[in-house]
């Protein structure tokens, strides 16, 4: 969940061809299920829960303006954790964009309803998605956004090899936001390196 006490600003992470691939496994009595029709619903839950979006509804509206429009990629790129009975409770996607006429692949809106964050569930969707993005995207660089309400998840990510980027072409007139980040980042470290 995102933790709005943090002062906020966004970061991007790459993770560079050629990094090797790191491999966490689901818990047991989860599983993975690809995006089928009727599961909008399902992720805009998820990503409501994580508090990304005000309501069930504005993320609706985000999933049908950026997803819908490409819904054929969907079900190869879209990944669900399922519980023991089969409720959708993670999920992260393998997508991508184009920055200045260049293709660039990105792991996209990682969360894991606060019920069950600290089992290893994040980790298990981000290992899964980024196998996804080299089995769909081939051995190249990958990305993905961020921001210091997500410090906890920006661990996870450098565990598979994203580290911070700051590539003016993905921060637009935001680039101070880079600095102002690690900034941020830093001193959360420092802190809980004393308590």
């Amino acid at each position: 969940m995102l933790d709005k006490s943090v002062p906020y600003a966004g970061l991007f992470m790459r993770r560079e061809a050629g990094t090797p691939l790191a491999n966490a496994p689901l818990p047991d009595g989860y599983s993975f299920a690809f995006y089928s029709d009727g599961c909008a619903p399902d992720w805009a839950r998820i990503e409501t829960s994580v508090l990304e979006f005000s309501s069930e509804f504005a993320a609706l509206m985000h999933f049908n303006e950026k997803f819908i429009p490409l819904a054929d990629e969907l079900g190869r790129r879209m990944l669900f954790v399922e519980n023991s009975d089969g409720a959708k409770i993670a999920t992260s996607t393998a997508w991508w964009s184009d920055i200045e006429g260049e293709r660039r692949p990105w792991l996209h809106w990682v969360a894991v309803d606060p019920a069950y964050q600290g089992r290893g569930l994040g980790k298990a969707v981000v290992s899964r998605v980024t196998e996804l993005m080299l089995e769909i995207e081939g051995d190249v660089d990958f990305y993905l956004g961020t921001q210091t309400w997500s410090y906890k998840a920006v661990n996870i990510y450098k565990m598979f090899g994203f580290q911070p980027t700051n590539e003016k072409a993905l921060y637009h007139a935001r680039h101070d936001n880079y600095r102002k980040a690690l900034r941020i980042l830093k001193r959360l470290e420092r802190k809980r390196g004393r308590t």
